[in-house]
């Protein structure tokens, strides 16, 4: 995420791009609102499921599916505020003692993330169960949060002078493990589907690590370059978690295969050869007489496919999932378009451009939601409490939080306004993923 002191972006006209958890969906929000778009038919058409009329966005997370979004305004950057779009109401907000830079969310946590500290909501009635104190200084708000509920890690970094990854239990609400990823500050982190991975790049952008978030073991070593460091944007992982796809201010996007058979069977066979293997003897046998930062260059793996897009210099999202039985790269750029790429079975095979959808367009098959009341959801609606769940402002309050995320010392920097305590029934449902979202069901 990018923090709010820079969005030259919104300036120069140009839109705030997210895709949701599970990338069947995707956040677009412009300097008059904001829009939330279906993936499921995305090779062809880009279906709206949401629009409305709002002040400028910093920043909009979807939860899955679901009707909820959790929403952040330039006019009130301190301002956390959840929202059940369908029903066109608020559930609550939460003020901060300092500028909101990222907000992470799951079914069972709900992460944001300050310049040095991270507030752990509970989402199921958005209490305060946890604060990170004292975070390594963290202007960018970089952070990343499991979208799996059975490994819901958050990761965060761990040193403002080095590349550590800190992995934090948000469940059980302690430290995991803390991750020496690179020699350099972190520049990018994104965890695998089941949480049981994660992805790291440095401000140097050349390399990309994919760790075990569970014990920091490494897996993966990836070069993205030799010559040039290049400032990482975007790093994630499939959905079906065979590869893993980078953009950055360059005009270069690169896919990664992570081919684990191919690690499990070095594993099962040591350092056994066989006989017609004569490169990868021939390698091994090289390498050893060179230095170590020569070796680490042999041994990492290279991009599977890449895309050159138009220019450099403009913050692109990247993700990689199956649409229609079919494996899609989808780039959502601040210039205001999605691309949709299909992926080569072969390696270093181009990526063949399938559609360019223009962001800014009113498009004519959009499906806007009809609802029955007549309050727009924006942020100068002056709602409080809404529709879905809450309750009166009087008994809301936020939770203690303790130094380094431990235990309450009973001074909280969140006020509240509004709470889920007893959450409705259309609230938990939306929580839970089953609550629809569409024309049919608005």
């Amino acid at each position: 995420m990018m923090s709010l002191l820079g969005r030259t972006d919104v300036d120069a006209g140009e839109v705030f791009v997210n895709f949701n958890q599970n990338i069947t969906s995707l956040a677009v929000a412009t300097s008059g609102g904001y829009s939330l778009y279906s993936l499921g038919s995305v090779d062809s058409t880009l279906d709206k499921i949401y629009h409305t009329k709002s002040d400028e966005l910093f920043l909009i997370e979807r939860l899955f599916e679901s009707s909820l979004v959790a929403i952040v305004s330039q006019r009130a950057p301190r301002k956390l505020k959840v929202c059940h779009f369908k029903k066109q109401s608020e559930i609550c907000n939460y003020s901060y003692a300092n500028t909101i830079l990222a907000v992470k969310l799951n079914r069972e946590r709900l992460i944001v993330c300050l310049e040095e500290s991270l507030y752990i909501h509970n989402i199921q009635d958005m209490k305060v169960v946890h604060t990170i104190r004292d975070t390594p200084c963290n202007p960018q708000g970089l952070c990343a949060l499991s979208s799996s509920s059975e490994h819901c890690y958050l990761a965060y970094p761990g040193s403002v002078t080095a590349g550590e990854v800190q992995i934090f239990d948000a469940i059980n609400l302690h430290a995991k493990t803390m991750i020496p990823a690179h020699d350099t500050p972190l520049a990018a982190l994104a965890f695998s589907p089941s949480g049981t991975e994660i992805a790291t790049a440095s401000e140097r952008g050349t390399v990309i690590r994919v760790f075990s978030s569970q014990d920091g073991s490494r897996l993966f070593e990836l070069r993205r370059g030799l010559k040039r460091c290049v400032s990482i944007v975007s790093l994630s992982f499939s959905t079906c978690a065979e590869y893993l796809v980078s953009s950055s201010n360059t005009e270069t996007v690169h896919i990664f295969r992570l081919d684990r058979s191919a690690t499990e069977t070095a594993e099962g066979h040591g350092s056994k050869q066989s006989s017609d293997d004569w490169m990868g003897f021939l390698s091994k046998t090289v390498t050893s007489y060179l230095p170590t930062q020569v070796t680490d260059v042999f041994s990492q793996g290279r991009a599977f496919a890449s895309v050159t897009l138009p220019e450099a210099g403009v913050r692109r999202m990247c993700a990689i999932t199956t649409i229609q039985k079919q494996l899609r790269l989808l780039i959502a750029s601040q210039d205001g378009y999605l691309y949709v790429y299909s992926i080569p079975t072969v390696e270093g095979a181009e990526c063949q451009l399938i559609k360019r959808h223009d962001l800014r367009l009113e498009d004519h098959y959009a499906m806007d939601i009809k609802v029955d009341s007549p309050q727009t959801l924006g942020l100068n609606s002056g709602v409080s409490i809404g529709g879905a769940a809450g309750v009166p402002p009087s008994s809301a309050g936020a939770a203690g939080a303790g130094t380094g995320g431990s235990g309450g010392d009973g001074k909280s920097a969140v006020s509240v306004t509004g709470g889920v305590d007893k959450p409705s029934s259309s609230y938990a449902s939306a929580v839970k993923g089953d609550d629809p979202v569409g024309p049919s069901s608005a």
